[in-house]
Formats: structure tokens, C-alpha cells, sequence
């Protein structure tokens, strides 16, 4: 039984990112902009590059400022792991790589 504390606790965690959602069927379960298919890794490409919050929301004019904002917030807690998403997405060696295992 959660206790008054845990729920409180429980609640905010789940409800830190309100717009960012996963779902292994769409982009293999990386997080993205939920009722999209805009990944959080793509935000934080365009952020890497010096756009600033009204760059990004002209190029993806679909999403709300929160969206975007929501999006950095998870980049900024999780920056190690969606950089190397970044990297990894980048690489054409890395990609080669899986083409070549997937074919075995």
C-alpha cells in the first residue's frame, strides 16, 4: 500500500515531463514529443546546433512551446544518454555496423 508521501512521490516523478512519453513501437521506444514522432534527441540536436526555443518552434511549427520546453528538461536530466543517441545517429560507421548484423 503506497503511503501518502509515496503517492505524492510517485506522482511527481511520473509527471516531470509531461509531453515526453516512449512507446517501443514508435522510433524503438527512444522518448519523444508524445502524439508525435518527433524523439527528444532531435530537440536536443537543434538546441546542440544554437538554435534557441523560437528557432526550433519555427522549424517544427506543429509543436507547443511546452512541448519544446518539456523536451529540453528531459534532454537537460538525461543529457548522457541522449547525446550518445545523438552520436550513435550520427554515425555512419555505427550504422553500417547494425545494417551488417541485421543481415545475419
Amino acid at each position: 500500500m503506497l503511503t501518502k508521501e509515496k503517492s505524492k512521490r510517485k506522482f511527481k516523478k511520473e509527471n516531470s515531463y509531461p509531453y515526453i512519453t516512449s512507446d517501443s513501437k514508435i522510433l524503438n521506444g527512444i522518448p519523444i514529443i508524445e502524439g508525435t514522432r518527433i524523439a527528444v534527441r532531435t530537440i536536443a540536436g537543434y538546441y546542440q546546433i544554437g538554435m534557441n526555443v523560437d528557432e526550433i518552434l519555427s522549424s517544427l511549427g506543429h509543436l507547443s512551446q511546452s512541448q519544446v520546453h518539456s523536451a529540453l528538461a528531459y534532454y537537460f536530466d538525461h543529457k548522457k544518454n541522449i547525446d550518445r543517441q545523438i552520436s550513435e545517429n550520427s554515425d555512419i560507421e555505427f550504422w553500417k555496423k547494425r545494417v551488417l548484423e541485421t543481415k545475419k
